[in-house]
């Protein structure tokens, strides 16, 4: 409770998350260890960051900047437009369906909730979409980065908890590709009951000739650089590490074949890559010195010790760390959320014996709840900086509930049903 109580102290101060930990750190262990705990500190920050599995955090981050600076994501935006037709709720099946693409090609869940607030927000106000179909579905959209691979956080999770990466990433692209059809369904129903929710418009038609030339032109190249990513990690031809450094290399090369790649662009996809990667190793390196903390001071042992007297079924007590998450999702971000619980966590999973992949990926979707979760939900301010003045937050808040509603039924799909989790990830080829 000191160790915890004395993070959260200091970052309600305002001191940012890394140096928060790394105070704590040092604070503790002088006095516990002395001047060789300082030592230990030391040896234990070099230990977390020359691993080799976290370099796809910097490359994963590095092909969303590219995609998002360079406007390559808008060709793909098109071209689904062109396949929809005439559907009903057009524009916000739209921006779900976009988003679960964005998703594959970009790890980052504020610039993809940017660039499609920002895209289609004007247009779906335009039409006379309400708030709720506009604002919720395009931060629902955005956050399906977290669990879609590629994903900087789903490394870092791999990370921080000792699960295998490749098979936490390729984990969640079944329970992604559920998520964004929970939401279709879902704005689909409520159209179908409400019209006017999203009223109809005339689209112009497009020749199946035009589709296809489309598709070839700006969708297959694309869908290049997926297979390059999570398709080559399936295959078990290349590492995480190695199918990131492939991403990244064909995402430049994509951005110069279409003439998009110019000094603006590499300068802006850079300083983001660079403000994204610097943060999470820091993160990390306090994260992995807070575990060897807990640890020495006998705390994890002594909550898993509680843990196994309390008088529940082990899946209450996974529940109960879900629940736990929850909580924290509402006032904290997501890798403040990884620091404080997966040093606590990963011991009884592995005491309970749950599959430390399923637990990965349900973890994943509560963070993404997280950043949909008032009052502070990171998504949330993402889509009001973008939005008209006229939104309020509260409308933004309302807009987002029925989605978090619709990812801890997610959640629950996945806690009753594991295999859907599970079964891609182990069919790996070593």
């Amino acid at each position: 409770m000191i160790l915890l109580g004395g993070v959260v102290f200091l970052m309600m101060q305002g001191m940012p998350v890394a140096f928060s930990f790394l105070f704590v750190n040092l604070v503790v262990l002088y006095f516990v260890m002395g001047e060789g705990g300082l030592r230990q500190l030391t040896l234990s920050i070099y230990d977390s960051l020359t691993k080799f599995n976290l370099t796809p955090i910097p490359l994963f981050t590095l092909m969303g900047e590219i995609l998002y600076h360079s406007g390559l994501a808008l060709r793909t935006l098109d071209v689904v437009s062109k396949f929809l037709g005439a559907i009903r709720a057009r524009l916000t099946v739209l921006s779900i369906i976009s988003g679960a693409i964005f998703a594959a090609l970009s790890g980052s869940t504020i610039a993809n909730t940017a660039m499609l607030g920002s895209l289609m927000l004007p247009e779906m106000r335009q039409r006379g979409y309400s708030k709720p179909m506009s604002i919720g579905p395009l931060m629902a959209s955005g956050s399906l980065a977290m669990i879609i691979p590629p994903s900087a956080l789903t490394v870092l999770l791999g990370s921080l908890a000792s699960i295998s990466i490749g098979k936490l990433l390729i984990g969640g692209i079944i329970p992604g590709i559920m998520i964004a059809c929970l939401y279709v369904v879902y704005v689909m129903i409520r159209c179908w009951i409400n019209p006017k929710l999203a009223p109809a418009y005339e689209v112009a038609s497009v020749s199946s000739s035009e589709r296809v030339v489309a598709l070839v032109s700006d969708v297959l190249p694309v869908g290049g650089i997926i297979f390059l990513v999570t398709g080559l990690i399936f295959l078990g031809v290349a590492t995480p590490t190695e199918a990131a450094s492939l991403g990244a290399l064909g995402t430049l090369l994509l951005a110069r074949i279409y003439g998009k790649l110019n000094y603006s662009v590499v300068k802006k996809s850079v300083t983001g890559t660079l403000d994204v990667a610097v943060m999470t190793f820091m993160i990390i390196a306090g994260s992995g010195a807070f575990s060897q903390l807990m640890a020495y001071t006998g705390a994890t042992r002594g909550l898993v010790a509680t843990a196994l007297a309390l008088p529940l079924a082990p899946i209450m007590i996974f529940i109960s760390m879900q629940v736990v998450v929850l909580i924290l999702g509402c006032f904290i971000e997501q890798v403040s959320i990884m620091m404080i619980t997966l040093p606590m966590f990963m011991p009884l999973v592995t005491t309970f014996g749950f599959d430390p992949v399923w637990f990965g990926i349900i973890m994943l979707i509560n963070l993404e709840v997280a950043m949909l979760s008032p009052p502070f939900g990171m998504l949330l301010f993402v889509m009001k900086g973008v939005a008209p003045p006229d939104i309020t937050m509260g409308d933004i808040y309302q807009s987002a509930i029925p989605f978090v509603l619709l990812d801890l039924a997610a959640m629950a799909i996945l806690t009753i049903f594991p295999p859907i989790a599970t079964w891609l990830p182990y069919l790996i080829k070593a």
